[in-house]
């Protein structure tokens, strides 16, 4: 009998910090309830690389995070939402961009504050944005532009 409720005990102990992790981990994404704050807009040409939960900073600070994403059907841009943290007053014309953590990191949603003396408010758009840079597509440019950049002397010159 000792043995059964030393099994329970156990299983009821592993059970919690299971619990506990997975309420942790969907805190840390965003997942979980909100703590207060304010969703704001924004329409980008490229989301790749950001997902649902990708971190949105402000001088390397994380301030926020991308709650959803969709592709609006009329200007086929990707339309995303991000819920800004409590306390946190972004000037009207501020910008949003997606970087990366270098060559080989991961991407994330940086905000670039404006001087405007409006703040944006909950529901508001921010309408400068740039979307992702693809780097294939900077190395192909780079390739194509290095082979062409000086025409080659005409036969017969010094």
């Amino acid at each position: 009998m000792a043995e059964n409720s030393t099994e329970v005990l156990a299983g009821a102990v592993v059970l919690a910090v299971a619990l506990g992790f997975f309420f942790w981990a969907g805190q840390d994404t965003g997942l979980g309830p909100s703590r207060g704050g304010y969703e704001l807009r924004a329409s980008f040409r490229s989301v790749e690389g950001i997902t649902v939960g990708s971190d949105v900073r402000l001088a390397g600070v994380k301030i926020g995070t991308i709650t959803r994403l969709s592709l609006n059907p009329t200007t086929f841009f990707a339309d995303a939402v991000v819920a800004m943290n409590e306390g946190i007053a972004l000037p009207q014309d501020s910008a949003i961009l997606i970087s990366s953590d270098g060559l080989l990191g991961g991407a994330y949603v940086e905000v670039l504050p404006g001087g405007s003396a409006e703040n944006l408010g909950p529901g508001d758009e921010i309408e400068d944005t740039q979307g992702a840079v693809s780097l294939i597509s900077l190395m192909m440019k780079f390739i194509d532009g290095g082979s062409s950049s000086t025409p080659a002397p005409a036969p017969g010159s010094p």
